[in-house]
């Protein structure tokens, strides 16, 4: 009787021991991966920290800032201009300093969470109204100056007509455009901008997914501030460099 235990536990023990033999080198090839690369890891933590808390780059999809930026660009945003967030998430840590009209930011649609990039027009306690396009904040009316007609180009192909104009308004100019074939909310009622809140257009007026739609957005769900355009493209066209809008500061 013990010559039939004892074989069995010896067998058993040798089965552990082949058992923990065989998981040590893949334990230990996990750890000579990570000590021989750990400086590449620590880039990929600090590239990651950089573009969540501190500076950002942001490619433009639609047509939505025309003529300021254009399907193709992209562009540097400052993640520290309004606020020191903890990397991640909506969490303010510090506020840096608030939000101006006429600033290009990116921020989380109130709506569905999705990036946008639009232009500041009214901010808290502005009263802000659309009159069959034309913009008014507390009550002075923007004026539209150096108007010209032009083609603009669409996503599925082929053109339509544009009136592009220098938007002056509150001592700033922009460009932007309206498309007179396109249906649009052109009207909005007059509205006071919630505290923490910002009413925001896109420049192309008539094919922008904004506040005309997705309502007033908190502060919390900005992003940063769009300073300039790092890079350029035609993704529309050949895909060839637009090397004269590399470095241009948006206004």
């Amino acid at each position: 009787m013990q010559n039939d235990v004892l074989p069995r536990n010896v067998n058993d023990s040798r089965s552990v021991h082949n058992a923990r033999v065989d998981t040590n080198p893949s334990g230990e090839s996990m750890r000579n991966w990570l000590r021989e690369n750990r400086g590449f890891l620590v880039l990929l933590l600090c590239l990651g920290v950089f573009r969540t808390a501190i500076a950002d780059w942001n490619p433009i999809p639609s047509g939505s800032m025309r003529p300021t930026l254009l399907e193709g660009d992209v562009v540097l945003v400052d993640r520290l201009a309004y606020d020191l967030k903890f990397p991640l998430t909506d969490f303010s840590l510090a506020r840096i300093s608030d939000p101006q009209r006429g600033d290009v930011v990116t921020f989380s649609s109130p709506r569905d969470g999705t990036r946008l990039i639009k232009r500041i027009v009214a901010v808290p306690g502005d009263v802000v109204e659309l009159r069959d396009e034309v913009l008014f904040i507390n009550g002075h009316a923007a004026q539209y100056l150096d108007r010209a007609l032009v083609r603009e180009p669409l996503e599925q192909g082929g053109e339509i007509p544009a009136l592009r104009a220098t938007e002056r308004i509150g001592g700033a100019d922009r460009s932007i455009q309206f498309l007179p074939s396109v249906s649009a909310k052109r009207s909005v009622a007059p509205l006071v901008v919630p505290a923490d809140s910002y009413f925001m257009l896109g420049d192309n007026r008539d094919n922008s997914a904004d506040s005309r739609y997705i309502g007033f957005v908190p502060r919390r769900l900005l992003i940063g501030h769009a300073s300039r355009i790092l890079v350029s493209a035609d993704i529309l066209g050949d895909w060839r460099p637009r090397i004269d809008r590399i470095g241009q500061t948006l206004r």
